[in-house]
Formats: C-alpha cells, structure tokens, sequence
C-alpha cells in the first residue's frame, strides 16, 4: 500500500507528515524524515526526474550511458488511476529534459538537423509572439527562402495566452510550452512522417499501441490506409473527423493540409463504442501531423503545392504527463518544482491544498515560466503589444500569491520563484542563467509597481460603490456595479472579480456579471485575433519575384559595379519600362549597396545606363534599399532622366561619402555597447539600434538613469579606443564556433550556420552584417548627445562620429553666435545672463500672480452679498457665481476667501473662463456643511461634466474644469439648483 503522503504518486520535495492541521509549516530540516522519504520512493523519483543520466535502483546508483538511454524501476510509486496493468507499472519514469533529447536524437538518427529553439520574438510582423514550432519555417514553407537543410527537428519555446483563462483548470492548458517537432521541406511525407511517430511513440517511448487512437481527415484514404495496413493500427481505434478538427489552414487562403492526430487512451475499459476523442477525462492529444499539400485560393479552391512539406508537433508537456504517469501537466518534473517552491512559500503542501489553492499554485508556476522566457527574449512589461503579455501574467502571478498570503523580499516574492525557474532551464534555454539577474530584477520592479496599482484599484473601487449608492438612492433603484466597471478593476488595477463582488456585497451593492463576462469574451476574442494565427497567405506580387534568385552583395569590397535590370516595379506592381520623373522600385543581379538590416539604414547612390557610345541615356537616384522575400534587393529610386528597361545592363553607384557616415557610426555602436558593459554593467543587453548617416541610437536594457559622469566616462573610453587606431578583422565562421569565441549577437538578427563576425581586438567582437571602417581612427572622435528611458527598463543612447560630429559642432557653434549677438554677451557670461532672465521672469509672473488673486478677491468681495440662506432648523449661507475671466489659481483664493467671509455654515460654488475653450470650477464647503455629508469632490464632478470635462478632490475643497465654456452659464444653474435641494433636505 502506498504512503498515505503520496498524492497520485507525486511526492512533495520537502515531505511533511500528517497531521489534522489544514496548513502544517514544513519541518525545520527537509530531509529529517530520510528514512520515510526513501522507503517511499520520494528520493528515488525526485533522481530520476532531475537527473535523468542516473539509473536508480532500491540500493545502487549507476551513471547511464547517455540520457536517453536513462531507464528507472520504481514498485513504490502510486499509480495515477487503475487503468495502468501491472506489466505497465515497470516501465520507466523519463524526465522532460530526456524526453526532449531523446525526440531530437530520435529524428537526427533518421536525417533530420537539430535546430535551436528560435526566440519568443517572431520575425514575422503578423504575430505578436511564437506560437507554434513551425513559425520560424514560415518563410520556407511559403517559398520566400530555399531551404538550408531538407529535413529538420526542433524543440521550439512557444507561448499562447488566448486562453490564459483556463490555465489550472484543466489539465493541459499552458502559456509557456515547448513543441517539439520534426519537419520536411519538400522531403518526405505522409508514409515516412506516420510510421515515424508511431516508432517513437510505440518503441522509443515504449506506449502501448492498444492505448494509441488516431484521427485523419475525413477523406483523407492515403492516411487511413497507411495507418491501418502499414503501421497495423486497428480500423476501430482510427477516427474520421471533418474539417474543423483535421484539415489545417494557415488563413483564409495559403498553404493547407490534411492533418492526423495521436491520442492517448488513460481508460482503455471504457471500450471503443461511441468514443469520443475531444473527451479530456479520457484523452489526450499528444502528437500532430500536418500533410501541407495544398495551397487554398482565392475563390476557396485548392490547388497542390509544387512542393510538399511535413510539419509536425508534439507536447513536451503531454508526453511527460504520460510517460511519468501523473495527473496533469503541471505535475510533471518540467513544472511541479515551480509549483512546490510557491506552496512552502505559502506554508500549504500541494498534496494537502483544496482545489482552489492548487488552482492558484498552477497559475503561478505556469505564469512565472512564460514570463522568465519573455524576459530573456527581451520582451519587458509595457501597456502595448508583447510588453501587455508580460504585464498581463506578472499581475495573475501576484494577485495568485497575495491571495494565498504568499510574502516575499522587500515586499516582492516573483523573483523568488523565478529563481526555480532558472535553475531548471538549463537544458531549455542557456541564455536565461546568464540573464538571470535583469530577470529577477524586472519582476521585483513589476510586482512592487503593481502592488501600488491594486492600493490605487482599491480607492477607485470605494468611489466606484460611493457612485453606485448615491445613483440608487436618487433613482430608488437597487445599487450595482456595471460590468464595464468591474472589467476595469479586473483588467488595469488586477482586481479579480470574486474579490469586487465579495467587496460590493458587503456594501450592499450588487455586480453586473453578465456585463462583465461580455467585457471579458470581447478581450479574448480580440487576444485570439492577435495572438493566435500563424498567417501564411503568400503575399501579393510574390510572382513577380517567382524566376528572380537572390541578389549578389558585392558592397563590402566595392562600391561601384555593372549590374543588370532583372525587374522593374512602380506602385507594386511589375512593368516593363520606366520613364524620367516616375519612383521605381528596381531588382539587380549584384549590387554594392547596402539593404538595411541590422540597425544600419540602407545605402544611397545612383544607377546609370549608358548608351553606345558610353553616353548617359538614364540616370536613377537610389534613396534606400530593402531586402524583400530572402536576399533579394530591392532598389528605391526616381527616374532622373531618360528611361530605364528591364533587361539593361547599369552601373550602380553608392555614395562614398554617405557610406563612410554609415560605417563610422556601426563601427561606433559596436564600441559604445562595449563601453556600456565595462563601465556599467556586463549585463546590458542591445533591445534596438538605428545606424545613419546623421547620427546613431542604441537602446539597452538597464532599469537607470546614466549619470552625467557616466557619461564622460563612456566617451572618454571610447574615444581613447578610437585614438589607438585598431585594425579591425572580419571573417565568416560557423554559428557555434563564433559563439564560443565569445561573439555577440545583434538584437532581432537571425542567424544562419555560417556567420560574418566583427573583431575590435581587444576590445568588441560582434556578429554582424553591416558595413564597418577598417580602422578605428577613421571614426576620428565620439560625442553622445543624449541619454533618456524610452520604456521600463530600457534605455536611449544617441551619438554623433565622425563627419556627423563636425555637422553637430558647426550647428551647435552657430546657435551659440546667435545667442550671444541677441544677448549682448560673450559665449562664456551666457549661462549667467540666462539665469538672471530666467530670476526676471519669475519675478515679473509672482507680481502678475498676486495682481491676478488680489483682482480675484477683489471680486469675491463684490459679489458675497449675493449669498443666500438655506435651510429651516440651520441656516446655510450659499454662493453659487460666476467670475468671468479669473484663472483657476485666483479662482481658489476667491473661494477660500468667500469662505472665511461667509463662516460656518456655507457653500460657496464658482466658475470662470480663463481662456477660450476653457472652463474653471471651484466647490468650497464649511465643516458643518462637510458634516452633513455633503463632499465637495463629488459634488463638483458631475457639474463639470455638463462643460464637457471632470474633476474632484477632498471633502471640503474641489477642482474641476471643462472645455465648453458655452455651457458654463446652465452648468452653474444646476449647481445652484442641486445645492439648495441638497441642503434644504439636510437643513430642515
């Protein structure tokens, strides 16, 4: 019989006893109890899953051979449920880290080319992030690029949030998950892709074919045949479905395909009548295949690829839920770890925690690694676009762990669990260790940031209940929160709406749900569009470049050579010839110029065409250069004179002078990041740059401001390296080879097996396609002109080199020389005459100030016998005026002297137009009045609507202003009106 501390076979790391306690505190020493945890299994599971090269028997350890070769024997540990014989119960517990290596291994045994994960940032303008393992093939399976390797397999990082909602209430459900894959690009395909994944299911992995089903698309024979009679997988266990679930589309038009799934049956006694596979009790989905066949038009026809490709996907996490026989995915070696590091820090063992806690522990652990992955790929949280999606799940993590009383360090306890999270990406990303501590710092800023929200969510939500009762009690209706209201708290102030609604019950106010499941099926539906679709539809003119191949770069070693016309193309769309005064858009064979890329703005110059005779007959100026569809250069220009043919042979021409612009500026970017680590910080990474011929602009990661002695310091080194006139060296080598040498790589770049690497010695090595100077002198001086934060966590940095430093200079000089004539000064006494102006001017603004509230109170005094009294048991002295053109300052001070003039009890309420479109409003109220519950903030606030505008503030006292200075008069109509009622009621 198994301990009764084993919950599903899942034993907690740190055992804790039984006991009627609902939240026992763990004890003091976590391996007190060895004696336990070994008889239990607990020491013997916990080896295996975390160290997955270790064979671990009762009583010996021995080293594996190689990971996927690591097998583990365990009679202790509980089963799942029943379903599983007792011949299955031998079979080994894998960890993830060996799945994942054993899959690759799987398909490079079988031609296949291991490909690193790419980044959570796609190269593709259409999704805000990578969300399925075939993204970074998009362009192969569209034909933009050739394929560098016909077979590949990848184990892909992918994060999907278009169902946040349903992470930890089912089983499967995650935000950040790994796909692994295997691909064909124009390869294999159908034969080869199933009898594959039936031999790494059934053999490698060793699942048992009877609890194996397979679905394909209703008319897809080919796949049912090869199921059935070459792979032998029984007609009752195969599954027809139609289009919605089994034929897979990129969009609405665009490369398509049948697809078959494998599922995985964890209650095979259920029999096969009437099976269900979308039965989540019962299956699950673990491996799929898409046949892309097809290319789907227009008009909905579809029409065969000329070449056919296999894109497949696995779950890392599916599969280890299966392979290590637990309940669901979060309790699989990948996650649960995360999950037990939350549940001590709330002192409440996941085995002994009630549905609703464990709910809360699954966010956090699935929340927390998505956002540890983001970060490292640079995604920090901002209110737009990538930046929400981390923003959005730090908040799910922090309302989680505050709701199960979770405390931390220096009032952030994310980074602590984070901490977790990096320990096991190891074998994930290896990146994420060395970006550990802007990680961890990130998520404390966040967290301790959005803490402060929620204390600003909770003082809205009082006004919120406040507006809610005082309408009711006006309209004699029952009082209730909207939807929208709610879903605002939800969505900006992190307010869960359990919480609203326990908060507004206690007041006595009811909550709008069904508007606020309207608000929240409205942003899920807009997160769908935006997250969830890979669009593949090829582009319009695609055929234009169809029997174009790749344009030569011969830039870096000239910038002059005959090349010819292979297209010309005016508006997008393709045309023969050109004539004088039309922009065009021109493809060569070669070309020296420069397509922007890597920071570095595209090249300029000129393309000419010469005659018989070696006479100019056309001349096009080239304003930029774009790469489009691979390596194909696309020219920008004007038809300067003549015309220009498809076909011709041209001399093309790049600006020298404006290249050297560009090269002293890249080869300045590069030093400046490498100034930046040594001075600052070696964990400053490169988010952006822009390379011009006027200035650069490099942005970094780094949560401070630069001081101005940072600042010297950084241009002194980097001028001191520039004075030393190093030689640089370039040279192309493989990927790995440049990475071990210690290269870094540019944000946002992606990579091929071969690399251009750009040596300083001694001083930057990057991997960059840019053009650079070949001596650092040639830079000849470096001048940062400003430093600024342009989101949280990320810094600017704008500089001038070279020519564009004397360009700086000279305008600078010459405003200097007009300053000092219109001053009457020398360059040297202009800061001091600027002060004494600047002391002048304020001066002369006080005086203006106090002529303007002595005129205000002037007027205050001209109108106080306009008051008059309210009330019938106490008499109210009121004031409700208008003053004209008086400021909002000066119409304060007429309100408070109106009021000391009055004395208690009064009111006193006024308004101006201090200016044209603009409106000015002022409650004042005495204690007695304030007593009454009469609040001057929510007074003013509804008058100042009516002029087109808001406002409030304390009881006593409250501004408001406007922009329909129209409306002022009827505005200080009704708030007379209101007053007296309110008061006449108050006072009787």
């Amino acid at each position: 019989m198994a301990s009764p501390n084993l919950v599903h076979g899942r034993q907690s790391l740190v055992p804790f006893p039984a006991s009627t306690t609902l939240f026992p505190r763990p004890p003091s020493h976590p391996l007190s109890n060895y004696g336990f945890a070994t008889s239990s299994g607990f020491f013997t599971r916990s080896l295996a899953l975390f160290s997955p090269g270790i064979l671990v028997c009762r009583n010996s350890y021995s080293r594996g051979a190689r990971g996927s070769q690591s097998r583990v024997r365990s009679a202790s540990i509980q089963r799942v449920t029943e379903e599983l014989t007792e011949d299955e119960s031998k079979d080994s517990l894998i960890s993830g880290d060996s799945i994942r290596q054993r899959f690759l291994d799987f398909y490079a045994s079988r031609g296949h080319k291991i490909i690193p994960s790419a980044s959570l940032v796609p190269d593709d303008p259409t999704v805000l992030l990578t969300i399925a393992g075939m993204l970074p093939f998009k362009p192969i399976f569209l034909g933009k690029i050739p394929r560098q390797v016909p077979r590949a397999t990848t184990a892909q990082r992918c994060i999907r949030t278009n169902d946040v909602e349903n992470v930890g209430r089912t089983a499967r459900h995650h935000t950040f998950f790994e796909m692994l894959g295997n691909f064909s690009f124009g390869d294999y395909f159908k034969k080869e892709a199933i009898l594959w994944s039936w031999e790494l299911s059934t053999k490698e992995f060793g699942l048992p074919s009877e609890r194996l089903w397979i679905s394909v698309f209703e008319d897809d024979d080919e796949a049912f045949e090869i199921w059935h009679n070459e792979v032998g997988v029984p007609v009752e266990h195969i599954k027809r479905m139609g289009e919605d679930d089994n034929f897979w589309m990129s969009g609405a038009t665009g490369p398509c395909g049948p697809c078959s799934e494998i599922y995985y049956d964890f209650h095979p006694e259920r029999g096969t009548a009437d099976v269900d596979l979308g039965d989540d009790t019962r299956f699950i989905e673990f491996y799929n295949l898409v046949f892309m066949e097809y290319n789907k038009k227009d008009d909905g026809t579809l029409e065969p690829l000329k070449q056919k490709n296999i894109d497949t996907g696995l779950g890392l996490e599916r599969m280890a839920r299966i392979l290590q026989k637990v309940p669901n995915n979060y309790e699989t070696d990948l996650i649960y770890p995360i999950l037990e590091k939350a549940s001590a820090m709330a002192n409440i063992p996941y085995p002994l925690a009630d549905e609703q806690t464990k709910l809360k522990l699954k966010v956090i652990g699935d929340h927390i690694r998505a956002i540890v992955y983001l970060i490292s790929d640079g995604v920090l949280p901002s209110n737009i676009g990538r930046g929400y999606v981390v923003r959005r799940l730090i908040r799910r993590v922090v309302r989680a762990g505050r709701s199960l009383g979770i405390e931390g360090v220096e009032g952030a306890f994310s980074p602590i669990i984070a901490e977790k999270v990096i320990e096991l990406s190891t074998h994930i990303d290896s990146d994420v260790k060395i970006k550990a501590p802007r990680i961890l710092e990130e998520l404390k800023k966040e967290e301790l940031n959005f803490v402060q929200t929620l204390e600003r969510g909770e003082t809205l939500l009082e006004k919120m209940l406040w507006d809610a009762l005082s309408n009711a009690e006006k309209s004699g209706t029952v009082p209730c929160l909207s939807g929208k209201e709610a879903f605002l708290l939800y969505d900006t102030f992190g307010f869960p709406v359990e919480l609203t609604t326990e908060i507004a019950e206690e007041q006595g106010v009811t909550v709008d749900m069904n508007g606020f499941d309207i608000e929240m099926e409205n942003q899920r539906r807009l997160s769908r569009a935006a997250h969830n679709v890979v669009k593949l539809a090829v582009e319009d003119g695609a055929n234009v470049t169809d029997d174009i191949s790749e344009t030569e770069f011969v830039g870096y070693d000239t910038l002059s050579t005959q090349a010819v016309v292979e297209s010309l193309m005016v508006n997008g769309s393709p045309v023969i010839q050109v004539s004088e005064g039309n922009d065009v858009e021109v493809l060569l064979n070669r070309t020296p110029f420069y397509a922007e890329s890597g920071g570095q703005i595209g090249d300029h110059g000129f393309l000419y065409v010469t005659g018989s005779e070696k006479q100019q007959t056309a001349v096009v100026e080239i304003k930029d250069v774009q790469k489009s569809l691979g390596d194909i250069f696309v020219h920008k220009g004007t038809i300067k004179e003549g015309i220009l043919e498809v076909g011709r042979e041209v001399q093309a021409a790049v600006d020298a002078k404006l290249r050297q612009r560009a090269k002293v500026h890249h080869t300045a970017t590069h030093l400046l990041q490498s100034a930046l680590k040594k001075l600052i910080s070696q964990e400053i990474s490169q988010a952006g740059s822009l390379v011009a011929f006027d200035r650069l602009r490099f942005d970094f990661n780094y949560g401070h401001a630069l001081t101005d002695t940072q600042l010297e310091e950084i241009e002194r080194l980097i001028n001191d390296w520039i004075e030393a006139s190093t030689f640089l060296k370039t040279k192309v080598m493989p990927l790995k080879d440049a990475k071990e040498a210690g290269a870094i790589a540019m944000f946002g770049e992606k990579y091929g097996e071969q690399v251009r690497v750009v040596e300083v010695p001694g001083v930057s090595m990057e991997l960059c396609g840019g053009t650079h100077v070949s001596n650092t002198s040639e830079i000849r001086v470096f001048k940062i002109i400003s430093e600024q934060g342009i989101a949280s966590g990320v810094r600017r940095i704008e500089a001038v080199a070279g020519e564009a430093f004397v360009e700086y200079i000279n305008v600078r000089e010459s405003q200097m020389k007009n300053l000092c004539s219109m001053l009457k000064v020398k360059a040297e006494e202009v800061s001091t005459r600027v002060e004494k102006l600047l002391e002048e001017l304020r001066m002369s603004r006080n005086e203006v100030a106090d002529l303007r509230t002595k005129a205000a109170v002037y007027k205050a005094l001209m109108i106080a016998n306009k008051a008059f009294e309210v009330g019938t048991s106490q008499k109210i002295r009121v004031l409700v005026e208008s003053l004209d053109d008086v400021d909002a300052d000066s119409l304060k001070f007429a309100a408070e002297h109106l009021i000391a003039t009055l004395q208690d009890p009064a009111a006193v309420i006024l308004g101006s137009c201090p200016d044209e479109g603009k409106v000015s409003l002022v409650a004042a109220f005495t204690p007695a009045v304030v007593d009454m519950g009469i609040q001057a903030g929510k007074f003013i606030g509804p008058i100042a609507k009516l002029c087109g505008g808001g406002g409030g503030g304390k009881p006593n006292f409250a501004q408001a202003g406007g922009r329909k200075p129209e409306n002022l008069p009827s505005a200080l109509e009704k708030a007379r009106e209101d007053i007296v009622s309110i008061l006449s009621e108050k006072a009787s």
